[in-house]
């Protein structure tokens, strides 16, 4: 009895980090393998379709980061708070006005999916602050993982001769991306959790892919009727092609969550 006590004590502690990986396993193999993805990854993408892209992920890190500024004295929120390095807005802010002016703000439009995931990230921030744990970690480390590939994807598919646009790709603060994933994963792995907080953020993980394997659907289901739509009347021609605001609200959506799904895949 004393023995099996003993082994029982000596059992290694398993990381959080390690645990999300495991909890989510699944999930991240439906994210990583859905055509959406892999669309993107070959290159098809296009100008309109990433203007498109950049107003979603503006919604969603909009939420996420006024939301750990928020809760950034949280013990659990505040090993793991890195404006200086990780925060996105501004950069997504400096990609729209390029493409959009100035006024960008007046042209925001996002699926109904992306309002859900934002509406969870102010829900979590405002009742349960130890779940953005969660959405942090999947969000930044896929950033740092493929951003630098779907930045050299994106900047190759739309032929532009700078990086001017493409600043969501970039981590200035961030001299070396698998170093500082390291420190951040112990960062994380330090946070103090009750077991009933940590089997909620290894919950909110899961939430976390599956709010985006749900867009992935919804947004498919949009471009095939977008798409029969523009079939039935491809008579009217290519102005008409390229006029049609429905299919190239739906289309841009599609490659827009793609790539979402593409910087998680290389987490």
């Amino acid at each position: 009895m004393e023995l099996s006590m003993c082994t029982r004590l000596a059992l290694p502690k398993i990381d959080l980090s390690d645990q999300i990986k495991a909890a989510t396993k699944e999930n991240h193999f439906r994210a990583e393998n859905t055509q959406l993805m892999l669309s993107y990854q070959k290159g098809q993408i296009t100008l309109q379709q990433y203007k498109v892209l950049l107003f979603s992920l503006y919604e969603i890190y909009k939420a996420l980061e006024e939301e750990l500024d928020r809760n950034s004295s949280h013990p659990a929120v505040a090993p793991i708070y890195f404006p200086q390095e990780l925060a996105r807005l501004e950069s997504l802010e400096s990609d729209l006005e390029y493409f959009f002016g100035q006024d960008w703000e007046k042209r925001v439009i996002v699926p109904a999916a992306t309002q859900r995931y934002k509406q969870r990230l102010r829900k979590i921030g405002q009742e349960n602050p130890e779940l953005l744990v969660a959405h942090a970690y999947t969000r930044y480390l896929g950033d740092l993982s493929g951003g630098q590939v779907l930045g050299k994807i994106t900047q190759k598919s739309l032929g532009l001769s700078s990086k001017e646009g493409l600043s969501f790709f970039s981590f200035p603060g961030v001299s070396s991306p698998n170093r500082f994933k390291q420190l951040y994963r112990s960062r994380m792995n330090s946070v103090e959790l009750t077991e009933e907080e940590k089997a909620a953020v290894l919950e909110e993980a899961v939430e976390a892919f599956e709010l985006n394997i749900q867009v992935f659907d919804d947004l498919q289901k949009m471009l095939s009727i977008a798409t029969e739509t523009h079939q039935s009347r491809s008579d009217v021609g290519a102005a008409r092609f390229t006029a049609s605001p429905v299919l190239q609200f739906a289309v841009g959506l599609c490659v827009a969550l793609a790539t979402v799904g593409a910087a998680m895949y290389g987490m």
